[in-house]
């Protein structure tokens, strides 16, 4: 975690509103998209990523510091809520294993050629939790696959592989 950050999670430890609303304002739309793939419609999303910055200011002070990246504290937070969300609801969503394919390497362009965020939320929604959470931090979010371990407490090779993984059933379900 960088020396800014830990400062304004720091100050926002001691209840300090100007601190947390940095950090919302760094984190906020990157929460957003994750959770809007997740669940493909807008004021779902907004709702969910105001409660996962609710949730984060009312137990800051169970925040505990790792040296990983603050974002790492959040998106468990925006997972469960969107878990408790779907439980609630009762809506359960299938979740398949991927399979081996040899072009997974240029998904990634012919995804952003052919597909719209609809498409591209259904298809996500039938990879694993992990492999979902990798492509969106990854493609979407823009982390490092050193960031996206951190954040997921894996290590890189871990998300290399589910990485792989994920981008070959996105090739086989979008059959790209």
């Amino acid at each position: 975690m960088m020396n800014e950050e830990r400062e304004l999670v720091r100050r926002a430890i001691g209840h300090d509103h100007k601190a947390f609303a940095e950090l919302y304002d760094r984190f906020v739309n990157k929460i957003y998209k994750y959770v809007y793939y997740k669940v493909g419609a807008i004021a779902l999303a907004e709702d969910l990523t105001a409660q996962t910055f609710l949730k984060a200011w009312e137990n800051i002070g169970a925040y505990r510091d790792t040296g990983r990246p603050f974002a790492a504290w959040l998106y468990p937070i925006a997972h469960n809520l969107m878990v408790d969300h779907f439980r609630a609801q009762r809506v359960t969503l299938r979740l398949e294993d991927a399979e081996n394919d040899a072009h997974a390497p240029d998904l990634v362009a012919s995804v952003e050629q052919k597909l719209n965020a609809d498409e591209l939320r259904r298809a996500l929604a039938k990879l694993t939790d992990d492999q979902q959470h990798v492509i969106l931090l990854k493609f979407i979010e823009g982390y490092t696959t050193e960031q996206v371990a951190e954040m997921l407490d894996k290590n890189a090779g871990a998300i290399r592989a589910l990485q792989h993984r994920a981008l070959q059933a996105l090739q086989r379900i979008l059959k790209i």
